[in-house]
């Protein structure tokens, strides 16, 4: 009997799923299926991309407000939790037919927080505008997205959030470019700067607002939250590798300029930024490929994750401008491409597409947590280290190591010991 077939009936009413429908396999090719990615290109472009932007701000901030990193770092890693955190919300409200609704309601508070930046002049008013507001832009927009991009492909779903997930590397480099081409090069100040980042982000909203297309109806009944998942072995094993992993990934993206600025003595840190985030276009669309045609998503995260911790831990060794360009290349390569499979194989925790939503949210509003207070750590043992960034290094690589291991767990549940079995 399918996995389909076990779910429970659903009532007669007007909101019943079209059961031939919901077992219609993904079309996983097509316009409208590659539509999706390209929408969902521009999510990532607008949601992660930005906080993959944050070691601008993160420098910008810290000169001009007077506050510690570990106080600046709380913008960019609310910013961020709130992405993950309103994921069940979010999810769930998809699969019950409101996604028209939570997304344009994302997409405006994303603009809306962006515009309302370029009036602050305080800590706290950046704190709202910055990471409450546009982190809830984010959170609305992210995990519906993913859910309804997901819907369209099986075999080839790997493929498409890795090139999907390549907007998070393509807006982390415009949007600094574009806040250093205008602030310091044009220096037409840091309100039009930011007003012109938010008519970017206007622009490049528009695809997702109307090209987005659900492939099932409401499923208006059913629990905000699927306890069943907690008995599944892999669900159970992957969100604690995800909130792991995610607990270090981040910490080189806020402070990667920090650091090039304050222990390499680098006065310009843009091409590290840039580096960073560029080479993570590579990162994010091939390990995803060769994923999907070759090993299986869950048998390569595995490896990447461990590389990553590795060269977190090899950057504590880095003194040099030459050993930061080997790090950030490095980095950006297996980081990236980490960032990308973990979405991606988020969605296979699940038998039932129609739970898609519901479990992906899941998922991501438990990470949240991780991506709330994995910054600020880092922010803090900088502070307490009197500026040296050993222990905000080591406390990420042991996360991502421990998040590679809990990823190794859920391969073996789902496939066994077998090292040939594409899981």
């Amino acid at each position: 009997m399918s996995q389909l077939a076990k779910q429970p009936e659903y009532p007669s009413h007007s909101t019943q799923p079209d059961e031939s429908k919901a077992e219609r396999p993904p079309p996983d090719g097509g316009l409208t299926a590659w539509l999706q990615v390209l929408c969902m290109h521009f999510t990532f472009f607008n949601s992660w991309g930005v906080s993959n932007s944050f070691s601008v701000f993160e420098q910008l901030y810290t000169a001009e407000l007077g506050k510690s990193s570990s106080e600046i770092a709380w913008i960019g890693s609310v910013q961020v939790s709130l992405l993950f955190f309103l994921g069940a919300f979010a999810g769930r409200a998809t699969d019950a037919g409101y996604f028209r609704i939570v997304y344009t309601t994302g997409a405006f508070l994303q603009v809306f927080g962006l515009f309302m930046l370029s009036l602050c002049k305080t800590y706290w008013q950046i704190f709202l505008a910055q990471a409450v507001c546009m982190g809830l832009g984010n959170g609305l927009t992210f995990a519906p997205g993913l859910a309804i991009m997901s819907s369209h492909f099986a075999r080839h779903r790997a493929v498409a959030v890795g090139m999907a997930a390549a907007g998070a590397a393509t807006g982390g480099l415009i949007y600094p470019v574009l806040v250093d081409q205008l602030l310091y090069t044009q220096q037409i100040g840091f309100g039009w700067t930011v007003r012109a980042a938010g008519l970017v982000m206007l622009i490049t909203q528009m695809p997702g607002l109307f090209l987005y297309k659900p492939r099932f109806e409401a499923r208006a009944s059913g629990p905000w939250i699927d306890w069943s998942a907690f008995k599944e072995a892999p669900f159970v094993f992957f969100t604690l590798s995800m909130f792991l992993n995610f607990w270090g990934l981040y910490f080189a993206f806020f402070f990667l300029g920090n650091f090039a600025r304050d222990r390499i003595g680098v006065e310009n840190t843009m091409p590290f930024i840039l580096i960073l985030n560029g080479v993570g276009i590579v990162g994010r669309i091939v390990p995803s490929i060769l994923g999907d045609r070759l090993t299986g998503k869950l048998n390569i995260l595995v490896p990447l994750s461990l590389s990553a911790a590795i060269v977190i831990f090899a950057w504590i060794a880095v003194d040099s401008v030459g050993g930061l360009y080997a790090f950030t290349v490095v980095y950006g390569l297996v980081g990236g491409a980490a960032q990308s499979l973990f979405p991606a194989t988020a969605s296979t925790m699940t038998p039932d597409l129609r739970r898609i939503g519901t479990r992906i949210g899941m998922i991501l509003s438990i990470v949240g947590f991780a991506t709330l207070t994995g910054p600020a750590i880092d922010g803090v043992l900088i502070q307490r280290m009197n500026g040296s960034f050993t222990g905000a290094q080591a406390f990420s690589g042991s996360c991502i190591i421990l998040g590679a291991f809990f990823a190794a767990c859920c391969r073996v549940a789902k496939g066994g010991w077998k090292l040939r079995v594409k899981v």
